[in-house]
């Protein structure tokens, strides 16, 4: 499955600050005095008030770069995030439904540490496209399909996967049985029959793992359409003690 990385919901922050025009009225209307010594009070009643204006008007102005500098520095920080912290992709096919279906939009965790099994992760794929899959397997692992039960193994360890495989679908229609190199990981998608996942790519480098590297980040939760909005946990059967510790 190739992600769409969402150009909206990627750039947040966006948009000019509103127009201030409370600045825009005159400063200082006070009249001169005529010079009798009696109308000095007046005058300076004038002058007392213009400058009460000026000040009145220097603190909206403040007010205004204030407002715009909040601006300024929310995009920046929206933007900073977006770099190095989260980044939000659209689900273009049914490769992982029913946890994840077309049009789905999900915020990707960049600092989500160590990949582990369960996660759903995007990644750099095989054709150097944004691609979102699910861990089953880490470096260390041995993976095979299946066992008389026709379920998947890590490590010679079944693995429940109603919770989040296609109810309509089924483990695998191949067999395999791979040890996962050190620094790649095994990746499937949750509607096996429409994945084209590691296990079509085993005659390719890696024999169909990735590298932790193309790793771009785990996707932890829908936020769009918002009927649909969840987070993305570890299934129980993923977030085992294996024997593998890698």
């Amino acid at each position: 499955m190739i992600v769409e990385p969402d150009s909206k919901a990627a750039e947040p922050g966006k948009g000019a600050p509103g127009e201030d025009t409370a600045g825009d009225g005159p400063v200082g209307d006070g009249a001169a005095g005529d010079g009798a010594a009696g109308e000095s009070t007046a005058g300076g009643d004038a002058a007392g008030g213009g400058a009460k204006g000026a000040k009145k008007s220097s603190g909206k102005g403040g007010g205004l770069r204030e407002s715009v500098l909040l601006v300024v520095s929310g995009v920046v920080v929206a933007l900073l995030l977006h770099m190095f912290v989260i980044a939000s992709f659209e689900i273009p096919s049914e490769s992982m439904e029913n946890t994840l279906q077309r049009g789905d939009r999900v915020v990707v965790n960049k600092l989500h540490g160590e990949t582990e099994r369960g996660d759903v992760v995007v990644f750099t794929g095989w054709r150097d496209e944004y691609t979102i899959k699910r861990v089953i397997a880490v470096g260390g692992d041995t993976v095979r399909c299946c066992d008389a039960q026709g379920r998947i193994t890590v490590n010679g360890v079944p693995l429940d996967e109603k919770p989040y495989l296609h109810p309509d679908d089924f483990p695998s229609g191949d067999k395999f049985e791979k040890v996962v190199p050190k620094g790649r990981l095994w990746v499937m998608g949750d509607h096996r029959s429409a994945s084209a996942d590691s296990r079509a790519h085993e005659k390719q480098e890696g024999e169909g793992t990735i590298s932790e590297d193309q790793v771009i980040g785990r996707a932890f939760a829908i936020y769009w359409p918002f009927s649909r909005a969840t987070v993305l946990s570890t299934p129980d059967t993923l977030a085992r003690t294996f024997t593998n510790t890698r």
